[in-house]
């Protein structure tokens, strides 16, 4: 029974930790919160001599980069300028933009980690192959086949982009080349705060059980003989004492 008890208080004593991690990762995100809720981050300048910015599977990267955010109702919103004004901020199937853009020069965005402050964008610069004459896309504005489009802003929510590859493109209005982008992205995730609470609570009550039993007091056990009468002097005598009775009496 001793060693059912010890693996039951190291089974709590692993979840409550591992709750408390949990907490703490949140914590991290929630340090960004403003008071109703919306996390705020301003992301590092992006700078090409090409066409566009291009993230090529924005669920993708969303599920990599900001993982909390597909654990309930979420909602992003991103804000896009250029030196002169409002970037075009579209999405859509990433088939229809690789055979849009064609052999555009572009940058394409591999990671957006989070950190403080600005966060670091790292991008890959995607020029045509050698020989090859580099495309020019058209407007932006007006291809059909964006399923979302903005001037400026963009919202989105994970839901919308589930089991679908779209690809995130940002450029200027005319699409011009030498890109230069001021962004901003915002994530409303009202569950966030109440989980971080949750696994707090619930890490330290888990943590306290798992001690408790851990370093609950061990009783000590009580040894009955049971002998024949025969035997009575026998045991009497390895034990050092001319009779039983005389257990415990000082000498």
């Amino acid at each position: 029974m001793r060693f059912v008890w010890a693996l039951v208080g190291m089974l709590l004593l692993a979840v409550g930790t591992t709750a408390l991690a949990g907490a703490a990762a949140l914590g991290l995100t929630t340090g960004r919160a403003a008071p109703d809720g919306v996390f705020t981050a301003h992301i590092e300048s992006v700078r090409t001599p090409g066409h566009a910015v291009v993230v090529t599977d924005l669920d993708a990267l969303v599920r990599r980069e900001v993982p909390f955010a597909g654990g309930g109702p979420a909602r992003f919103r991103l804000d896009a300028r250029t030196p002169d004004g409002p970037a075009f901020v579209g999405l859509a199937p990433a088939d229809e933009v690789q055979r849009w853009l064609g052999a555009a020069p572009r940058a394409v965005v591999q990671r957006v980690a989070l950190a403080r402050g600005a966060l670091p964008v790292r991008l890959e610069q995607v020029t045509p192959a050698a020989g090859a004459p580099p495309t020019v896309p058209a407007a932006p504005a007006a291809q059909t086949f964006w399923v979302r489009a903005g001037n400026g802003v963009l919202e989105w929510s994970p839901a919308d982009l589930a089991g679908r590859r779209l690809s995130l493109v940002l450029m200027r209005p005319d699409g011009g080349t030498d890109l230069g982008l001021d962004l901003r992205a915002e994530l409303r995730a009202g569950w966030v705060a109440p989980a971080t609470w949750g696994l707090l609570t619930g890490g330290i009550l888990l943590i306290t059980l798992a001690a408790l039993l851990l370093l609950r007091p061990i009783r000590p056990r009580e040894v009955i003989f049971v002998v024949e009468p025969d035997q009575v002097p026998v045991l009497a005598g390895r034990l050092g004492v001319s009779s039983l009775s005389g257990l415990g009496t000082p000498p």
